[in-house]
């Protein structure tokens, strides 16, 4: 009977063919990585990809163009063109216009030239303005006519309120809040058509700027009242004033001459110890008397003498004031903790430091602590990314809102191009500080989002695209413009109230 093999020794490695595989994974690993850098690379030049649309204006006609700078509506028509969100393919054409007889037509259309809701006679934007009045508009809702009477439809063309309406416009400086008005009463509806107020109102008024802060109604009798935006009636139409509340907590109102602070419970919980109110927070009232503002809680204990101009509260029980036309910062105490030697004092909504302008060219900041943590001029602040810009001398720096110093590529993270000076020039870098565009240019500004970089040689402007190239040789001369922008070879015009581009 035959035996089968048998091994004497251990069986021996294949050097050649490990050191094979090993070859082979490396080479697998290199691919990989290489097609890794490619792809980062590719996302590096599509970052700035932001795609908009804006009027144009060229040779004293209306278009549009995209952020390409391409021109999708040609320039050919009269009136300005009304672009109620950038990033929608919706424009509003304004044509025919009589001004004898007062009267013109509208249409929609898109970046194809198609009309669009033509089911309706007129397709109309619904304007606001915030508190500084820069012009805005609703977003994803617009105001319709038919058989002369108005509703409101989305940007899909859907239906959201039906025209049977006398008038619908924007309450003026509340977001998501539209006035809806039938004969000679108004009410109120959202941005997706839901009636929050029927129209049974003389006039509605916006407790602040955001629509959660509810509503003053005020009736046919001209008694005023409050409503939430939860269709909820907080206080019944009862009272000649009201002014300050905490909603859902306190209230200011004026009946019979008198004025009062109510509780949640519509009680009176103080009454003839101020001449106005301020602003009410917990248990904190600004108040004013005798032509001076201070501070009482909700038992009319005095917490901050009545000695100052203006009070405002930031955070912790601490107040931004006014005395002898100076700003400082006190606390509930009235303890100085930031001296009054400023023009202005501000807090932005969002952060948690303030900005103090002690000359035009001097700002310092003040964190939560108030230790002074930057001086300078303040750039930009920018809520969104948690970053301060600001420029000492020639040198302009970045800053989180821990106010650690950051490089630029680290807080505009969707740019390609970074702006970079030296020996007094400008150019540009890429994320890893490689030189793209050469010291070459008197002024620069940092790459837009939607991947402009304006350039200066001598008096005159130009743009590069998001790769560093010209698009528009420096020969634009824009002294008289606030801002500097560029889509394309289009720049911002002069007059920013109308917000389109010229060439």
């Amino acid at each position: 009977m035959g035996s089968g093999k048998r091994y004497e020794k251990e069986p021996k490695l294949n050097i050649k063919k490990i050191i094979g595989v090993l070859v082979a994974i490396a080479v697998i690993i290199m691919v990989i990585i290489s097609i890794n850098k490619l792809l980062n690379q590719d996302e590096e030049q599509n970052k700035v990809a932001k795609q908009g649309y804006f009027t144009a204006y060229k040779d004293n006609k209306w278009g549009v163009i995209n952020s390409k700078g391409e021109e999708v509506i040609p320039c050919q028509y009269e009136e300005y063109i009304t672009i109620p969100d950038e990033s929608k393919d919706v424009f509003l054409i304004t044509y025919d216009v009589d001004f004898v007889n007062n009267t013109y037509k509208t249409k929609a259309l898109n970046s194809s030239g198609k009309e669009l809701y033509t089911d309706y006679e007129e397709v109309i934007a619904i304007d606001n303005f915030d508190e500084a009045q820069n012009l805005w508009y609703e977003k994803n809702v617009l105001k319709v006519k038919k058989n002369n009477k108005y509703g409101l439809i989305n940007f899909e063309g859907d239906e959201l309120l039906e025209c049977q309406y006398d008038d619908i416009y924007s309450l003026k400086g509340t977001d998501n809040s539209m006035i809806i008005k039938k004969g000679e009463n108004v009410g109120l509806v959202s941005d997706v058509g839901d009636i929050i107020i029927k129209p049974e109102y003389k006039q509605i008024i916006a407790l602040g700027n955001n629509y959660k802060d509810g509503y003053i109604v005020v009736n046919n009798d001209n008694k005023k009242g409050i409503i939430n935006f939860y269709k909820e009636q907080l206080l019944d139409n009862i009272y000649d004033e009201i002014g300050q509340v905490e909603l859902g907590k306190l209230y200011t109102v004026k009946q019979d001459g008198i004025l009062k602070v109510l509780n949640q419970n519509k009680e009176v919980i103080l009454e003839n110890k101020f001449d106005e109110v301020i602003d009410i927070e917990g248990q904190s009232i600004i108040c004013k008397k005798d032509g001076k503002v201070g501070v009482i809680n909700t038992s009319a204990e005095q917490k901050i003498p009545f000695e100052y101009d203006e009070l405002t509260k930031i955070w912790d029980d601490n107040y931004i004031a006014k005395k002898n036309e100076k700003y400082g910062v006190i606390n509930i105490s009235n303890e100085e903790k930031v001296p009054f030697e400023y023009g202005s004092i501000i807090r932005r909504e969002g952060t948690d430091f303030i900005e103090a302008d002690k000359t035009p060219t001097e700002t310092n900041v003040f964190d939560k602590n108030f230790k002074l943590q930057l001086t300078g001029i303040i750039s930009e602040v920018n809520i969104e990314n948690g970053y301060i810009v600001i420029r000492t001398g020639s040198e302009q720096k970045y800053y989180n809102f821990k106010f650690e110093e950051k490089k630029s590529s680290e807080m505009l993270k969707d740019n390609t191009l970074f702006l970079s000076k030296k020996n007094g020039k400008y150019g540009y870098t890429n994320k890893e500080g490689k030189v793209v565009v050469d010291y070459i240019y008197d002024d620069a500004k940092e790459q837009n989002e939607y991947g402009y970089c304006p350039v200066k040689q001598g008096n005159v402007w130009g743009v590069l695209n998001k790769d560093g190239n010209v698009l528009k040789i420096p020969s634009v001369n824009l002294e008289n413009n606030l801002i500097i922008n560029f889509i394309g070879n289009w720049h911002l015009a002069e007059d920013l109230t109308m917000n389109y581009y010229e060439q």
